[in-house]
């Protein structure tokens, strides 16, 4: 799979809503998420109007993820891979464009009972650093952190050997 990575545009609204229900309806198939469209709608336009970015991953049949981050906040809000895109390193490519944008670290919050994405963010180096209820189902959620490997351990030489 050829995957291209953009920014969101309008049109892509249709093709993201029904991934994001797709793919949210296999991690908790007891949660109506077409009812939950109002809420994604809006997070969509709130977020893009206070700064967040959205990128969007592709193949040839189009749209396989995206991901909703706020760089001045250092936030990722919501990230998704459709499932013929399990495996195939759109997550992965995604969580790195939110990763750049934000090199000081980057913060999340995470259902705690979802498996998949625990295991996908512990491979990227996220650690947990407190936890809470989601306030829509009222699910607990582990917020979870990456920071950047940190060059202080590295010695650096003052002047160049001679």
């Amino acid at each position: 799979m050829t995957l291209s990575l953009r920014p969101y545009e309008d049109a892509d609204w249709p093709d993201l809503l029904a991934l994001w229900i797709e793919t949210w309806s296999l991690a908790r198939p007891d949660i109506d998420f077409t009812a939950r469209t109002p809420w994604l709608a809006g997070l969509f336009k709130d977020s893009l109007a206070g700064g967040a970015r959205i990128v969007v991953a592709a193949d040839a049949a189009g749209p396989v993820g995206f991901v909703l981050f706020d760089p001045a906040r250092s936030w990722l809000e919501q990230i998704a891979a459709h499932p013929r895109a399990f495996g195939t390193g759109a997550a992965k490519a995604l969580l790195g464009q939110a990763k750049e944008a934000c090199p000081a670290g980057l913060r999340l919050d995470v259902n705690a009972d979802n498996g998949r994405a625990l295991a996908f963010y512990r491979r990227e180096g996220f650690e947990r650093v407190g936890k809470g209820r989601n306030p829509l189902s009222g699910l607990p959620t582990l917020t979870l952190e990456w920071r950047p490997p940190s060059s202080a351990g590295l010695k650096t030489r003052e002047t160049p050997p001679s």
